[in-house]
């Protein structure tokens, strides 16, 4: 198993693992901006001083692409945890980790990744996983049609913005970043810009009790997917480390079946094992 790949499984656990955060916080009733705000306190210092701990924070112009990829992800995670609030997580976290399709498509196009007949089955292989998975949840909570489908539409736009932040992530890297550069250009313009959009819209950026208990496990697993997933993409092809990092959604529909007492169905088994299927083609490459 290569470098890349190793990193990539790791980040996948990390990413299963905060979806269920997100969802728990979700379900208690937190303010998105205020949850993702306090998660960002928690982020930024972490990365940084990690960063500088370790000798990798350097100012440099290729972390201007970290700095871009931070407003895309603030796009994605502020919709995502907006939708997780009506939608449930076996619906919304297959549909939010999809985001690798864009990040791929971006990979084979724009830098010329090559598209093989393993990657190719493999992404096939998570389509009909995550479909299989959507097919089998239960309705979003609400007769009204349109309310229905807010929670598809704002995940819809994370998955597009949290895929063009994936490829950013990787652009800076090949421009000679270092990870822990880009995710601390990443989490310095995230946490800026989301105090400031809390502020405004709230006239206050006082956190409410309780959030730190959710917010800070959220912060130290996303710190340690997001460099398992730099460090993956900095050895292996963005088209196959990504994908399989987000399909993280396997770990988050199992522990929302488990913690969360989502409807399990033969059509969600079938999911999970067409979702293993889909990683053995993708590590192949």
């Amino acid at each position: 198993m290569s470098g890349g790949i190793a990193y990539a499984l790791a980040a996948l656990v990390c990413y299963g693992i905060g979806d269920l955060i997100y969802k728990r916080a979700a379900a208690a009733g937190l303010k998105p901006e205020y949850f993702l705000m306090v998660q960002a306190w928690c982020f930024c210092p972490a990365i940084l001083f990690y960063a500088w701990g370790t000798g990798n924070l350097h100012l440099e112009p290729a972390a201007l692409w970290g700095c871009l990829a931070g407003l895309f992800v603030l796009v994605g995670f502020y919709n995502y945890v907006r939708s997780l609030r009506v939608g449930a997580v076996s619906i919304v976290a297959p549909v939010f980790r999809l985001n690798f399709i864009i990040t791929a498509a971006l990979a084979i196009l724009w830098l010329s990744e090559p598209l093989t007949a393993s990657k190719a089955a493999g992404f096939l292989l998570a389509l009909l996983a995550a479909w299989l998975l959507l097919g089998g949840a239960a309705p979003l909570g609400s007769a009204d049609p349109l309310l229905a489908r807010r929670p598809l539409l704002q995940v819809t736009l994370a998955t597009l913005a949290v895929g063009v932040a994936n490829f950013c992530y990787k652009l800076g890297l090949i421009a000679g970043a270092t990870p822990e550069t880009m995710l601390a250009a990443q989490a310095v313009v995230f946490s800026s810009l989301l105090t400031a959009t809390t502020f405004a819209v709230n006239g206050t950026i006082r956190p409410a009790r309780g959030l730190f208990r959710h917010s800070l496990p959220a912060a130290i697993v996303l710190v340690a997917a997001s460099l398992f997933l730099l460090h993956g993409l900095q050895r292996g092809d963005a088209s196959v480390v990504v994908p399989i990092a987000q399909m993280g959604f396997v770990i988050a529909a199992v522990l929302g079946i488990a913690f969360f007492g989502e409807t399990l169905s033969l059509r969600k088994i079938a999911g999970l094992c067409v979702a293993t299927a889909a990683l053995a083609a993708l590590t192949l490459g």
